[in-house]
């Protein structure tokens, strides 16, 4: 669709000409006067007004600001034939894109209109992200500072708009979460919400109630019907975290709703049609979880048909102190704490880490500095990050960089290990959780098997 210039001036034979210019790349109207362009501001809204200074009725000085009240997004270029340098800086302070004197070039004014839609456009996109991160749940903007980030931000732009389904991979604290936040907060579906499980987090038996639902009687403790997450996100966004996880029996029966765009909640005889779009997550190469038969090769050709990588940490350094600072505002603010920020030498010893964890484990680590640190600055002694390891082997048990919770969770799980003789899936058994959860936290805590 062509983009919309408005031509505003009193000269038929400057309009036709501008007209005979731009017609065969824009879509053109024009106005003679003041009061003609004011009964546009009811229409259609255009993208870019050219508009002459000196009109029958009015300023173009004086439209300006008008202009740019009823239409905050529209470009404009003034055209006069009396230009001076004053002129043109007064109109840009009023808000104008360029000022043109009469008589122009050709090649000028088409190269003027063309990076005034440039921005127009840059100015769009910016302001629906922006829009979209005030939005989103979290306690804390996500960073995008790294060229990684701001590609994965271009790709969520593009993609988000469309109903296809989306897959989000990346090793795990790397912020795929927020990442699906995005997908949904961009997209027409924000309206409505965005519904999220994480598939390694229920057992079996309940994983399919919980999606599709289910009717009084269809099992054991199964008193009333029940909606399932299907159609608590119709309209919306439905988020599978860590499918990979979630049994092959139960990703038959999500490949076959995904392909009908039907739900039958268990125990029930008929189905529902159901209209929410599917962002999955998975922390598995896919290609690895299809030959382990943890992911259907069917299921992941009809979610991957748009596809998002986040990048670990340790290759978007350039994210690591804009997020460290953003952790150290918020947990400071909680704390009743008012650290300025972080001494060098902490600040070198954080970049050059290899964050195992990715976000997540920086995360703690900075929650950890902020109730440890003495002083208005964040000292290389308040942070429990070796000096000499960059993450590419484990870590000692002094080495760790985690809540009081989570170094629980460690030892738990060394114990259990060494219970075990090492016997993964024996341990995960015991501990109660999924063997991807279990290596995931092993590689996570540093854990040396």
């Amino acid at each position: 669709m062509k983009a919309k210039v408005l031509i505003v001036d009193d000269d038929a034979a400057v309009r036709d000409l501008l007209d005979t210019v731009l017609e065969e790349y824009y879509q053109v109207t024009q106005a003679d006067s003041g009061a003609a362009l004011q009964k546009f501001f009811a229409q259609d809204q255009p993208d870019i007004v050219l508009l002459d200074v000196q009109l029958p009725d009015a300023s173009g000085m004086d439209l300006l600001p008008q202009i740019k009240k009823n239409w905050a997004d529209t470009e404009v270029i003034l055209l006069s034939g009396h230009g001076t340098i004053t002129m043109a800086v007064e109109a840009g302070k009023r808000g104008a894109y360029n000022f043109l004197s009469k008589p122009f070039e050709t090649e000028k004014l088409l190269a003027d209109v063309k990076c005034a839609l440039d921005r127009k456009e840059q100015s769009a996109e910016n302001t629906i992200l922006r829009r979209a991160l005030e939005t989103m749940s979290g306690a804390a903007s996500p960073i995008f500072r790294s060229q990684a980030m701001q590609q994965v931000v271009r790709t969520v732009e593009r993609i988000a708009p469309s109903d296809a389904t989306v897959l989000i991979t990346g090793e795990s604290g790397t912020g795929k979460e927020v990442i699906a936040d995005l997908v949904h907060a961009l997209s027409p579906r924000s309206k409505n919400r965005i519904i999220k499980i994480n598939c390694a987090a229920l057992p079996r038996e309940l994983i399919e109630s919980e999606l599709f639902g289910s009717v009084k009687g269809a099992f054991t403790g199964a008193n009333a019907d029940r909606d399932g997450l299907f159609r608590q996100a119709e309209g919306g966004t439905l988020f599978l975290d860590e499918i990979s996880e979630m049994p092959v029996d139960t990703q038959s029966k999500l490949l076959r709703v995904l392909q009908d765009q039907e739900v039958r909640p268990v125990g029930s005889k008929t189905s529902y049609k159901t209209n929410c779009r599917i962002v999955a997550a998975t922390n598995r190469h896919p290609e690895d979880a299809i030959k382990d038969g943890k992911l259907r090769e069917d299921l992941f050709y009809r979610i991957s048909a748009l596809s998002v990588y986040l990048p670990p940490l340790r290759e978007r350094r350039d994210d690591i102190m804009p997020l460290a600072n953003s952790f150290l505002r918020r947990f400071s603010a909680q704390a009743s704490r008012d650290l300025r920020g972080f001494k060098p030498e902490a600040v070198e010893r954080l970049t050059s880490f290899d964050w195992p964890g990715n976000i997540r484990q920086l995360q703690n680590e900075i929650q950890r500095a902020v109730l440890l640190s003495e002083g208005d600055e964040v000292a290389i002694s308040d942070l429990s990050v070796a000096s000499s390891r960059t993450g590419s082997g484990p870590a000692d048990e002094n080495e760790t960089s985690f809540t009081l919770l989570e170094g629980v969770e460690r030892n738990a799980i060394m114990q259990t290990l060494k219970a075990t003789n090492g016997n993964k899936l024996e341990t995960a058994k015991r501990l109660g959780i999924g063997r991807q959860t279990l290596y995931n936290k092993i590689k996570a805590y540093g854990i040396e098997t």
